[in-house]
């Protein structure tokens, strides 16, 4: 099941497109060192030698900023932080929602009920006043903050979806059967359920990656990340909080705004192709 499925993945062209965008952004933070024109940010020894809020020009495509970087390089480099945010915070609240929904949606009983009220409330609450003060709260600024910020906050719709989905699947003859000989409540869980629901645990990953670089730039751009490393979100951060848009420096927040739209636009892709290929009705469409 999961051979075909991967093969229905590679053959549509919606996850061909999203996989293709992808990968160019994950090449590009591979060989940063390579493609950068220069260091994210200047030396000691380069200090004062790139002019000060220079439009695109030849030694510079996408112009410096008030302080002299080079945009380009910091666009390059910046997409590594945010690659790693987005795609390490999308396994990590897979996980957890894999996790809370599989066994709650199999147990039933206390268990789904404990487990269902603590869902409910994390559903209830605002997502994004949520993770602002969740992450307002944090001594510590960095990636991997945000990381445990955002996971921990972006659980709970997919546990709901996936324990829905559990529910439905447990009530199966084969599901039935393997309880009647006696098989293990894990075995049947990762045996006999999960490879079922497989395809909702990549739109899974692939909202929740979505979701994760557009919280990141969000927190980042708010100055509640660690504003002195380069990413898209702390270019925004650094352009808004030298009024490049009032001065029409269009050069310094329009790429990584871009870049932002753009990653986002590939998993986005990508989790249209899984609901074709998981739909038979929207496939044959």
């Amino acid at each position: 099941m999961i051979k075909d499925m991967l093969k229905l993945f590679i053959e549509n062209r919606k996850a061909l497109a999203g996989v293709i965008i992808l990968g160019l952004f994950i090449l590009m933070a591979l060989l940063a060192p390579l493609l950068a024109p220069y260091g994210p940010k200047q030396d000691s020894d380069e200090q004062g030698r790139f002019p000060l809020m220079a439009a695109p020009c030849d030694a510079h495509p996408l112009g410096t900023t008030n302080a002299g970087y080079d945009i380009l390089s910091q666009l390059i480099y910046g997409s590594r932080v945010t690659l790693t945010v987005g795609i390490l915070t999308g396994l990590l609240t897979s996980f957890i929602s894999l996790a809370v929904g599989l066994f709650s949606g199999y147990l039933k009983g206390a268990a789904d009920d404990v487990i269902s009220f603590i869902t409910n409330i994390f559903l209830v609450i605002p997502s994004l006043p949520l993770v602002i003060v969740v992450a307002s709260y944090v001594p510590m600024r960095g990636v991997v903050p945000i990381i445990v910020v955002l996971s921990l906050t972006g659980w709970a719709w997919g546990a709901r979806v996936v324990r829905a989905q559990v529910m439905s699947v447990g009530e199966r003859e084969f599901v039935k059967v393997a309880e009647v000989m006696g098989e293990n409540s894990l075995v049947i869980v990762f045996r006999e359920i999960l490879p079922n629901i497989i395809s909702l645990v990549m739109a899974i990953f692939f909202t929740s990656t979505i979701a994760a670089i557009i919280g990141e730039a969000t927190l980042e751009f708010i100055g509640l990340g660690n504003v002195s490393t380069v990413t898209w979100g702390t270019m925004l951060f650094w352009a808004q909080n030298n009024a490049a848009l009032l001065m029409n420096a269009w050069w310094w927040f329009l790429p990584p705004g871009l870049g932002i739209g753009l990653l986002g636009t590939s998993f986005a892709l990508m989790n249209f192709a899984i609901d074709e290929i998981s739909n038979p009705k929207i496939r044959k469409r």
